[in-house]
């Protein structure tokens, strides 16, 4: 349903020793389809590297239970049953499922972890000369549609009613991991860090030096440079982008995040950036918005006031919502 850009982290990426003996430790991994970058604060290397290594566990035990492209997950086998029979899944499988239909449900199918039945028509690498017809966008997502998932919550199982449909949590789910990571390490004791899934980031405490962490925004119009930077040391930021495959037929951009109850690539805005205390949410209010646009989408963020988001539209006009609390960026790009 989308395609997630890296966030850049402001800090140091190598390790730092403080007085307080406090290290600073990172490293990246491709883990459910992506990269993620993990970033450990900790009293010692040893414990630093520990904590690294059970981040990156936790990370392939959620993606052995919800990924739609091993063969062998839960999910897996919820798609495979699909118009046959349902399926008992673990209660954290249910209830991961039960809160995206949620989003589902309050964008109207803008967002549909059903989406993974799309057929994919649209191509972003060159190859595409003319849009395809209405007949063949139509019949694309005629087996999407988050009303035909049947959840039961006595049995926790998961039924998917038409043969063919397909449910996939893509970015949701790296949102989720990466907010489960936090409370994992915060049990621990490990006060300060960052997990970075593929632009969903959640962070905690702050840097050795004492300063929160600072996520920098990236430009979509010039990925090289930032508008500006977050300063973090609780919540999560993610952000949705467009900006890097789209195609132009008659003079209007159509970028690759397809709006799941139409067919249409979304158009408006190409850039997304939602920060608030939970990076699963933050995940599917960041892509939600991108599908919704900007009037749409900012009537859906006044439901989660914890929330604010910084919005870039296709022209180069930055939106903030009311909340947004950087002040330094600018309103063109």
């Amino acid at each position: 349903m989308k395609r997630k850009y890296f966030i850049a982290i402001l800090s140091f990426l190598f390790l730092i020793q403080t007085s307080n003996s406090q290290v600073l430790r990172k490293r990246a991994t491709m883990l459910m389809g992506g990269r993620f970058d993990i970033t450990i604060v900790a009293k010692d290397s040893l414990s630093a590297e520990q904590s690294i290594d059970e981040v990156i566990s936790e990370i392939s035990r959620i993606e052995y239970l919800i990924s739609d492209w091993k063969p062998n997950t839960q999910i897996s086998e919820v798609n495979r049953n699909a118009g046959i029979q349902p399926v008992k899944v673990d209660k954290e499988v249910f209830e991961l499922t039960k809160r995206a239909i949620h989003f589902s449900e309050l964008t109207n199918g803008g967002f549909d972890i059903s989406f993974a039945a799309m057929d994919r028509i649209w191509k972003f690498d060159g190859s595409m000369t003319e849009m395809p017809s209405a007949e063949a966008i139509k019949k694309s997502v005629e087996k999407v549609g988050y009303k035909n998932i049947i959840l039961d919550s006595i049995n926790s199982t998961i039924f998917l009613k038409l043969k063919g449909m397909k449910i996939g949590f893509g970015a949701l789910g790296e949102g989720y991991a990466t907010n489960k990571c936090k409370e994992m390490m915060l049990a621990k004791g490990i006060k300060a860090g960052i997990v970075n899934g593929t632009g969903d980031m959640s962070t905690w405490g702050k840097q050795p030096n004492g300063k929160p962490w600072k996520i920098g925004i990236t430009n979509p119009f010039h990925p090289d440079d930032l508008l500006g930077a977050i300063p973090l040391t609780q919540g999560a930021v993610t952000t949705s982008g467009s900006y890097e495959k789209f195609v132009i037929f008659n003079g209007k951009r159509y970028s690759h995040i397809i709006n799941p109850s139409t067919g249409y690539p979304v158009t408006g805005l190409c850039s997304v950036t939602v920060v608030g205390p939970n990076a699963e949410t933050a995940n599917g209010l960041s892509t939600s918005l991108m599908i919704l646009g900007q009037k749409k989408g900012l009537l859906l963020l006044d439901k989660f006031p914890d929330y604010s988001c910084l919005m870039i539209t296709d022209e180069g006009k930055v939106v903030k919502s009311k909340n947004f609390r950087i002040k330094k960026i600018k309103t063109k790009l």
